[in-house]
């Protein structure tokens, strides 16, 4: 039984009020048999990491619409039932909105809190959307992390090699039959390699900078290099330095109190790897503390994957809660981020070129670079040499039997570019290969085999086989779900901030605090904060739908203050589907016996307590809505469900909308247009 609480709950519940009365265990989204990336990565969510953050606590101490109306273990399988559907919507779209969803879940169930660490994550999709147009190569690394960590989560589920190695490495038990260490293991792993992956380049703010100084001189001919003008980093103790807490923690784990982090991670990769490759702990020290401060030494590039490691550690240990809960795991997580880029490849591995990383020297440093170097389709080309070559728009998986058989497709509209590079490839071999040989940077070095033969270079694949193909075929870009309107992600949070705040201020939002409304905001679960997320997202579609935009940048159109009932006629109905459709993919049943059934016997009100919120909380605990769908409705039956509301349901459709013109508008300088 995959989440195990909801049942658990359901039974309690059939005692309790001597029906059964849920809830319902949520319907599977995946075709278990299937080895592809999306049905692999959801499978791993579902089967393996049951109980995920269960601990014994309070009855009903759990969040729901309200805090304290569920017990805890529930919230706990709600949240992860929250990351498995928005990571298959993240699979089906590639989206970058809803691989913001991805980042949300994962801050809300490790992080605590997502409000306190959003401008580590946003920072990074800002810098990269507004400002790698100024360079001469960049592609998107927001969505490629979420990308990294499905393809982990799916190549974890399917090599049992890589179970192995990460259990040995972590000291569980390896052994597949013993259902309880292979169930701690993947929760340790979803957690750790979650830290990994979604992490690894949010450093490129850092990085970017210096490339675009770069890219400047480079239009005028002048090649990275000697006499380039180039940027270094100073004064860096504020990243590197270890607080005083976090001395002290490491001193519990390895007996050794650091004084910078530069020690740390060499420590860490010198007992990890450092044998191996015969470098030793004060060689490591000494280059790791070179890469910001002396590009010149290293080709004269930036290594983002060192402020990455660095900016990372301070999110995890700034306050005295956050270094007294660090462990070994998340020493290896940080190690491995910092390894990915360039350090394993240039610096470490440079002495044994012939010798691949093994997957268990350090099992979360091995397959953050595999699935880096494999994860290169359908990323966004901001750099201006990056969007004259030719990428792989999609990709489709096979992991069976614990191998990797990847196929990369590139769009058939780009058949030009393509005719073109076999011309040129054509002419290099009837001249003798005299000259370099022509490339069409990924598609010659998918065809060549180039692509395969270097991830070999790093990786050691052979508990891992790989095989690639390129092929060609329409590329499919209707999942983006892409408006005209446009602004940050930094304002999905606050549209989703202001849409709560309707319910709880009625006509009366614009005079209460924002930090209030974000402080409201953050009681909520979860599941309940996705859906003002999700709703917030949505609507860039209702104003599609009637032919308006918002944005933040001042536009020659008509701007709307509230939306006429002919126009709330169009989005209403729209944003009921959203609704439904979303109950139903998250467990909810059609049902209204909270608002009948007396108390159970032994239940009595708390001081206080009203029926009304007793019956709320039924609800919850019950997982059952009078406003719910069951089965799978078409859009008429979903349309005639809304038809058949009373006008005061009706109204929680479209009046969230007109209050949040008035939020955004004083909150985030956003402007509601008509085209």
């Amino acid at each position: 039984m995959a989440y195990t609480f909801l049942d658990q709950m359901r039974k309690e519940n059939i005692v309790r009020f001597g029906a059964d009365v849920g809830p319902a265990q949520p319907d599977r989204h995946f075709d278990p048999a299937r080895a592809d990336l999306k049905n692999s990565a959801l499978r791993f969510i579902h089967d393996r990491c049951e109980k995920l953050n269960f601990r014994d606590d309070a009855p009903y101490s759990g969040r729901s619409s309200e805090p304290r109306q569920i017990p805890y273990d529930m919230e706990m399988d709600v949240e992860r039932l929250c990351l498995e559907r928005e990571l298959e919507k993240f699979i089906d779209s590639g989206a970058a909105d809803d691989a913001y969803n991805v980042y949300y879940c994962y801050l809300e169930m490790f992080f605590g809190c997502y409000g306190k660490s959003k401008k580590m994550v946003e920072l990074l999709s800002e810098y990269e959307s507004n400002g790698s147009s100024l360079l001469m190569k960049h592609r998107d690394h927001y969505s490629h992390s979420v990308y990294v960590f499905a393809l982990g989560l799916a190549v974890y589920e399917r090599n049992s090699a890589y179970r192995r190695a990460f259990k040995e490495f972590y000291g569980l038990d390896p052994d597949e039959e013993n259902a309880e260490s292979d169930r701690e293991a993947a929760c340790l792993f979803l957690e750790y390699w979650g830290l990994t992956s979604l992490f690894h380049d949010i450093g490129y703010p850092f990085e970017l900078p210096f490339e675009q100084v770069l890219s400047y001189f480079e239009t005028d001919g002048i090649r990275r290099g000697k006499g380039a003008v180039y940027m270094a980093y100073r004064d860096l103790n504020s990243l590197t330095d270890v607080p005083e807490a976090a001395k002290r923690r490491f001193g519990e784990l390895f007996g050794r109190e650091f004084s910078s982090l530069v020690d740390v991670f060499a420590f860490d990769i010198a007992r990890t790897i450092g044998k191996e490759y015969g470098a030793s702990e004060n060689e490591l020290a000494e280059t790791i503390a070179r890469k910001p401060t002396s590009p010149e030494t290293f080709g004269y590039y930036m290594d983002h994957a060192w402020f990455s490691a660095m900016r990372l550690f301070r999110e995890l240990a700034e306050t005295p809660e956050g270094a007294s809960s660090l462990t070994p795991f998340h020493v290896n997580a940080l190690s491995a981020i910092l390894m990915h880029n360039s350090l394993f490849k240039f610096a470490i591995a440079n002495k044994k070129p012939d010798v691949p990383l093994k997957m268990r020297l350090q099992p979360l440093a091995y397959l953050l670079m595999l699935c880096d170097e494999l994860q290169c389709w359908d990323r966004i080309a901001y750099g201006r040499n990056s969007r004259r070559e030719l990428h792989p728009s999609a990709a489709e998986f096979d992991l069976s039997g614990g191998s990797i058989r990847a196929t990369y497709f590139f769009d058939s509209a780009e058949r030009d570019k393509i005719e073109d590079f076999e011309r040129s490839i054509a002419e290099w071999r009837q001249s003798g290969c005299a000259g370099e040989e022509p490339r069409l940077k990924a598609y010659s070095d998918m065809v060549g085999g180039r692509f395969r033969k270097d991830i070999e270079r790093i990786v050691d694949t052979s508990s891992a086989p790989l095989s690639v193909v390129a092929d060609v075929r329409a590329a499919d870009r209707k999942s983006k779900h892409t408006y005209l309107s446009s602004s940050s992600f930094m304002h999905l949070y606050d549209f989703a901030v202001a849409l709560n705040a309707r319910y709880l201020y009625g006509g009366n939002e614009d005079k209460v605090s924002p930090e209030l409304l974000e402080e409201k905001f953050e009681a909520l679960s979860l599941e309940y904060q996705l859906s003002n997320i999700n709703q917030a997202k949505s609507f860039s579609a209702y104003l599609n739908a009637i032919d308006c935009f918002y944005t933040d940048k001042p536009v020659d159109c008509e701007e709307i203050v509230k939306f006429s009932p002919a126009q709330t006629e169009v989005f209403a109905p729209m944003e009921h589907k959203r609704w439904v459709l979303e109950h139903i993919s998250m467990g909810w049943r059609y049902g209204d016996e909270y608002e009948s059934l007396p108390l159970p016997e032994g239940e009595s009100l708390a001081e206080g307590e009203s029926m009304y919120s007793k019956r709320k909380a039924f609800r919850e605990q019950m997982r059952r809505h009078k406003l719910a769908m069951d089965g799978e409705p078409d859009d008429a039956q979903i349309k005639a469900h809304y038809d058949a509301l009373p006008e005061t349901e009706k109204g929680k459709d479209y009046e969230p909308f007109n209050s949040m013109l008035k939020l955004i508008k004083k909150f985030d300088g956003l402007r509601i247009y008509k085209l």
